[in-house]
């Protein structure tokens, strides 16, 4: 089965091609298809702003590591206890969660999915030809939701769950900082909360011209403008009472405990080098200011909502630049590269029987 890995560890970014990190295509075997499990023949998955991480060795070193979770494809193949207890079947077209949660452990006993002792059981690269999950990893897209766009459903739920972490109000004021693909997707589903003072933190200009066509009422370019005074210009003073970091960028986060309200949410919407360390002054955001902070780390129990809310995104414009399963290498590099909001691969040549 070819698959898209990690075949050397280290930067993507690294201009030494000595100790650059590497990605290429490898021969991995199929995992074998358990009675609860669902095959997938797999159409697109999207490149995440995490994989580089994974490069870089964040989640281990050991070579090759399989990459993809953002996938869309058909049901090539159906376990028997998965054909008997779902309304799945063979050919439709679905996209998944590539977390499958145990349910026994305590955490997710306790409604705590995302901390579920077993989150790797099932933890199986989706950038491939196929790739097999537990049934209970899988949604079946609506008629009118192309499997183009149905390779957004995991970076959808990240934003329903970040909204979720927010505890957002209509009419409350929200920024949001880094304009990639989660980034967006947040500003959409806050959009729909009715959010006001909607501002997007963005250094690249084409990226904040995106997010005025998508709902932003205001931007900012924190390189140029005098972030601060915008923010409080914006807000009349008061600040944001949420603020969300989809940039993941230790130069970005720490300013952005200045731009809350008081009595602000402030969330942490994406994945940061593991050596960060932020300074934070107890005194002034968590005494003076009552700010809340919290952070993201995968979306439990964010599916279902995700998939009813995906056909009302807007989503076009993370789907234009889509290179085949054999040219991944240079769709890393133009990911990295930063010139497109989004890099997909098409692992597959499917059918796509959308209504849309």
């Amino acid at each position: 089965m070819r698959t898209v890995a990690v075949t050397r560890i280290g930067s993507l970014r690294d201009p030494e091609e000595a100790t650059r990190g590497q990605i290429g295509i490898v021969d991995l075997p199929d995992h074998p298809l358990g009675p609860e499990d669902v095959r997938i023949r797999v159409a697109y998955a999207a490149i995440c702003g995490s994989d580089p991480h994974l490069a870089e060795g964040y989640f281990g070193t050991d070579v090759p590591i399989g990459l993809g979770h953002e996938i869309s494809g058909v049901v090539e193949a159906l376990g028997d206890a998965a054909a008997d207890r779902t309304e799945l079947a063979i050919g439709d077209r679905v996209a998944g969660n590539f977390l499958r949660f145990c349910g026994t452990c305590r955490p997710c006993q306790d409604g705590r999915q995302q901390f579920c002792e077993h989150l790797q059981d099932y933890n199986r690269p989706g950038m491939a030809e196929t790739v097999t999950w537990h049934a209970s990893q899988v949604y079946r897209l609506p008629d009118d939701v192309t499997l183009l766009t149905g390779c957004l459903l995991e970076p959808t739920a990240v934003a329903v769950r970040i909204a979720d972490k927010t505890r957002v109000r209509v009419g409350d004021r929200v920024a949001i900082c880094g304009g990639g693909p989660i980034g967006q997707l947040a500003l959409q589903v806050m959009a729909r909360f009715g959010a006001t003072s909607l501002t997007m933190i963005e250094p690249i200009a084409d990226r904040r011209e995106m997010a005025l066509r998508h709902g932003a009422e205001h931007v900012i370019d924190p390189t140029a403008d005098d972030q601060p005074a915008r923010a409080h210009e914006i807000t009349g003073g008061r600040g944001y009472d949420v603020v969300i970091d989809a940039s993941g960028s230790p130069r970005a986060v720490h300013g952005l405990l200045d731009l809350a309200a008081h009595g602000g949410t402030v969330v942490y919407g994406a994945m940061y080098p593991a050596d960060f360390e932020m300074p934070l002054n107890l005194s002034d955001h968590l005494y003076l200011k009552e700010l809340t902070l919290t952070g993201v780390f995968v979306s439990p129990y964010a599916f279902p909502r995700a998939l009813q809310l995906l056909r009302h995104l807007e989503v076009e414009e993370l789907t234009q630049v889509v290179y085949p399963l054999e040219d991944a290498p240079e769709a890393f590099a133009v990911h990295v590269s930063g010139r497109h909001p989004k890099v997909v691969i098409r692992c597959n040549d499917l059918e796509d029987g959308a209504t849309a």
